[in-house]
């Protein structure tokens, strides 16, 4: 992607997405394209700053909208805390730990939940929320934190 003018993504053996690689990895526009860029990404519909997700929950945005939308932000975006949080997040949640995986100076944390989240936080964190497979949590994400884009 560093050394692109041009990605062509292929999934099950068509071409899924094409463009600027700084245009897909800002925009994706299915889940495994999300995954290699490393982005949470939902398909819903907006109602002002409100986006019903497809596979359940409400996300809120900071941009208005309407109509069907991807919702994404990165896993650093997501905060997880044993109880649930208050203050400026408007997106909070429940969720149970399903994966934990070191990656490189951050642990990603696969969660699931509606919807399901994948969040990377230090390894200081995994210690002391003592978070294990199985672990129920609240997922927080700043509407700040999300981008907003038509489908």
């Amino acid at each position: 992607m560093v050394l692109a003018d041009r990605l062509v993504i292929l999934e099950g053996g068509r071409a899924v997405q094409e463009g600027p690689p700084a245009e897909v990895a800002r925009r994706p526009r299915t889940g495994y394209v999300a995954n290699l860029v490393g982005l949470n990404l939902y398909r819903g519909t907006a109602d002002g700053t409100a986006v019903t997700l497809a596979e359940g929950g409400t996300i809120t945005t900071a941009t208005p909208a309407t109509g069907p939308v991807h919702v994404a932000f990165p896993p650093t975006a997501v905060s997880l805390h044993a109880d649930r949080p208050t203050g400026s997040p408007r997106n909070t949640w429940p969720v149970t730990v399903a994966a934990i995986e070191q990656h490189a100076h951050t642990t990603r944390v696969r969660l699931e939940g509606r919807p399901p989240v994948l969040a990377d936080i230090t390894t200081a964190t995994v210690a002391d929320l003592r978070l294990r497979p199985g672990e129920e949590l609240w997922a927080a994400v700043k509407a700040t934190e999300t981008h907003t884009y038509p489908v």
